[in-house]
């Protein structure tokens, strides 16, 4: 066969290619007549069976024919471009960047069931998942399968191993007991009260047979020679963790848990020092430290003094108990909070100023700089810093995890790598996410890890269209033009990262604290400067002279930076809306996260496929109910939205962070506490006359309320005074646990403290309907109990018995006259 040049090189008249009759010219007979073949003819003409003329088809079928044909070929060239856009990500190494995704994702279905599962299936699964990725190593498509599948199952694993390995005894029920334990950390508080955290030794009167190993408690006073690794005693009453304040919050229990705190409580008086000294290693090193903390603290706090005294200390050494909480919710409006907790943008400012001011100082020396490393001296240095700050700081969890981060990309620049990618971010969350898989699900791990993400890929993304773009030299400008240039791009670099990173982390805030700070944008282009320019670089300053004795300047001018912080952040709080922002669904937040992963991760046109996923989320915002009323776990608390943003609740003294986190998940603005009256002074002939949103009306041990559906709530301090309420209330709540259901009616819902001791808080939902409907109820703790609920089924309200009672001493007997 002669191709397309060969034909041009043997003959002007030679056909370029080939005719497929030519391959059979051979072996034709010579006698053959030719064979007379018919007239090609127009796609669209068809001829009749007699040989008349051409029928033109319909002209719907030749438009149906063009589409198939054009649908099929727009599917093809899509098909192929998905296979060479995934076939880049993967060259790009999207894999890797997968992993903490599906070790994420592991730890989440772990921590999401509803029963605690068994070791063996779990690791069964991994070795199971890890043969089948080795034997399908000729099949990429399935051996990519098969490698999610094992990073679920090691997820999975992982979380299951640290709470295995934690295993924290919890005390189960309220007891006042004499306890005798060693000091590990001592936190002055903004109300003047001393919260300590204690490692138990022994109890006595009564002596606990199920005691927990650590307890944090607080006292109005302290002698003064208590520190960290003193040996205290005390009369003190302990309480259990608490669950959740309603169903699908936060879980103090679990947190609890993970920290090692088995129960909480206070010193009935002042607890008194037994010895000073600590005669183990380990616990005098960590003593050492804690002691370390706070001897800086107090220095902080008398040099500064103020509340500026109080966040220079939480900001140097971890120490934030005695900020006052006017301060705290003001920066919790304007959010700006994140300034308090030592994480990424601390330990970042702590490096980027001490390489800072190591290259400025090896810049002084031109020969030794020319044939140093200088760069990466610098970022060894720095390296240690934060490895010391992290120390004194208290290694809490947020600053271990921005430590792995920051850690990872210095190391990366020794070893002449890019520091600022998302290879390195996937690093540090593998680690983290190894080390303390419970992080998971917190708040802390999904907002921090959820900026830096958006933050990495955003400025990689504005990296490579640049790079794309061919720029002319700058033209020269005055000294006042480069400034105002250099200014105004500052301003704009830092408002895209405060808005990046704000939506990067919006539903999660929401989820978690039902709050937003509309603000947030201005606080944060106000005060950043502050911090970054001011405020954290004269800590480091101060910390590097606080051993020379001569910090007392930084410490000065950092003070003032603080001072106007916390000005600028009082003055946006007092304009800034509510920021209630009520529930929000899972659903959304699944979602959002899977767009954010796509857009932060992808590097080709397959970043478009976020896009959908950004809008389901925010169209299943609004897919959740918001419950009608809200019941603590201890009984003691009942909530109800009665309209006009009120909520109406039973006690007039109540628990201040129940009703706020109450407010802020029922969008409301009000509290209304309960009108009181003498018993049997309640002029209400029929409850049913009360109007729909009436608040809570008290007399005696009975309130009744009612819903603005027309639901009848009732509130009873034990069975007698619940009784007659059966005959008109929809939902009646009695604070007794060896009470029972009282009423013979099976639509009136009954829930007593038992109940709520076992079931933990309870969110009420009523049928606007029907008004003969039995309210439906959710409880925030499900059964089989998980190994940090466990302690709910041992306290003396779940078994239901009375509260305890010490047995009252017996009066003296009068001695007979002598």
């Amino acid at each position: 066969m002669a191709g397309r040049g060969r034909g041009a090189v043997e003959g002007e008249g030679t056909t370029a290619g080939v005719s497929e009759r030519l391959l059979f010219a051979g072996t034709a007979p010579a006698e053959a007549t030719p064979v007379s073949l018919p007239m090609p003819r127009p796609a669209g003409e068809i001829l009749p069976p007699d040989g008349g003329a051409a029928l033109q088809p319909p002209q719907s079928a030749t438009i149906d024919r063009i589409r198939r044909q054009f649908s099929r070929a727009s599917f093809s060239a899509f098909r192929q471009s998905v296979v060479v856009a995934a076939t880049t990500e993967l060259d790009r190494g999207i894999a890797f960047l997968l992993v903490p995704v599906f070790l994420a994702a592991g730890v989440i279905f772990y921590f999401s069931l509803n029963a605690e599962p068994d070791l063996y299936r779990p690791q069964a699964a991994v070795a199971l998942m890890a043969v089948c990725a080795a034997i399908s190593r000729s099949w990429p498509k399935t051996h990519l399968l098969f490698m999610a599948a094992l990073f679920c199952a090691l997820g999975f694993v992982a979380a299951k191993v640290e709470t295995w390995r934690t295993a924290t005894p919890m005390l189960g029920s309220e007891i006042q007991t004499r306890l005798t334990g060693r000091v590990v950390i001592a936190e002055e508080m903004a109300n003047g009260r001393v919260r300590l955290t204690i490692d138990l030794i022994s109890t006595a009167h009564p002596t606990l047979r199920y005691a927990p190993d650590r307890v944090r408690l607080s006292a109005h006073r302290i002698p003064p020679e208590m520190k960290a690794g003193s040996l205290v005693t005390g009369y003190a009453r302990l309480l259990p963790p608490t669950g959740p304040v309603r169903p699908e919050s936060y879980d103090f229990s679990f947190d609890s848990y993970f920290s090692g705190i088995g129960g909480s409580g206070f010193f009935l008086g002042d607890p008194k020092v037994i010895s000073t000294t600590d005669p183990a290693a380990g616990a005098s090193i960590t003593s050492a430290i804690e002691n370390a903390r706070e001897a800086i603290a107090g220095h902080i706090r008398s040099t500064v003094g103020g509340p500026e005294g109080e966040i220079a200390a939480a900001l140097i050494v971890g120490i934030r108990a005695g900020i006052p909480e006017d301060i705290n919710e003001a920066m919790r409006r304007t959010g700006i909070y994140h300034i308090i907790s030592i994480s990424g943008l601390h330990m970042a400012l702590v490096a980027g100023t001490i390489m800072l001011l190591l290259r400025g100082a090896f810049a002084l020396f031109p020969d030794f700089s020319s044939r140093r490393p200088v760069k990466k001296y610098a970022a060894a240095i720095a390296l240690v810093s934060i490895a010391a700050y992290l120390v004194i700081s208290g290694v809490v969890v947020a600053a271990e995890r921005s430590f792995i981060m920051l850690a990872v990309m210095l190391v990366a620049v020794l070893f002449d790598r890019a520091a600022l990618t998302m290879r390195n971010l996937a690093i540090s969350a593998v680690a983290v996410i190894l080390v303390s898989p419970h992080e998971v699900v917190g708040p802390s791990f999904q907002m921090s890890f959820a900026a830096t993400a958006a933050l990495v890929g955003a400025y990689a993304g504005w990296a490579d269209y640049r790079a794309s773009k061919e720029r002319a030299p700058p033209a020269k400008r005055s000294f006042l033009r480069f400034l105002s240039r250099k200014l105004a791009v500052g301003a704009g670099g830092a408002a895209m990262t405060s808005i990046i990173a704000g939506s990067a982390t919006a539903l999660f805030a929401i989820w978690h604290f039902q709050r937003v700070s509309p603000l947030s944008l201005l606080a944060n282009l106000a005060i950043m400067p502050i911090v970054s320019l001011i405020v954290m670089p004269f800590a480091v300053l101060s910390a590097l002279a606080m051993p020379f004795g001569i910090d007392g300047p930084f410490l000065y001018l950092m003070g003032k930076g603080l001072t106007a912080m916390i000005a600028i952040s009082a003055w946006i709080s007092q304009w800034s809306p509510v920021d209630a922002v009520g529930l929000i669904s899972i659903q959304s937040v699944l979602l959002a996260t899977i767009a954010l992963v796509i857009a932060t991760m992808a590097t080709t046109w397959l970043r478009l496929a976020a896009v959908p996923f950004a809008l389901a989320s925010l169209l299943t915002i609004p897919q959740v109910r918001t419950p009608d009323l809200l019941i603590s776990e201890d009984a003691h608390l009942v909530a109800m939205p009665i309209g006009g943003g009120e909520l109406a609740i039973n006690r007039a003294r109540s628990n201040e962070f129940t009703t706020d986190n109450w407010k802020r998940a029922l969008k409301a603005e009000a509290i209304v506490p309960p009108e009181t009256f003498a018993k049997d002074a309640l002029d209400i002939a029929d409850p049913v006359d009360l109007p729909p949103g009436s608040p809570f009306y008290c007399t005696g041990d009975l309130c009744i309320g009612r819903h603005p559906s027309g639901a009848i709530v009732a509130l009873a301090e034990n069975r007698n005074s619940a009784r007659p309420a059966c005959s008109f209330a929809d939902l009646i709540v009695i604070n007794d646990a060896t009470a029972y259901n009282p009423c013979r009616d099976p639509r009136v819902l009954v829930v007593t403290k038992r109940q709520l001791a076992r079931d933990g808080s309870a969110a009420v939902f009523f049928d606007p309907q029907s008004a003969t409907a039995r309210p439906a109820i959710q409880y925030a703790v499900e059964k089989p109990y998980r190994p940090w609920h466990e302690q709910r089924s041992y306290s003396r309200e779940a078994r239901g018995l009375p509260p305890y009672k010490r047995p009252e001493k017996p009066e003296a007997k009068p001695q007979p006259a002598q």
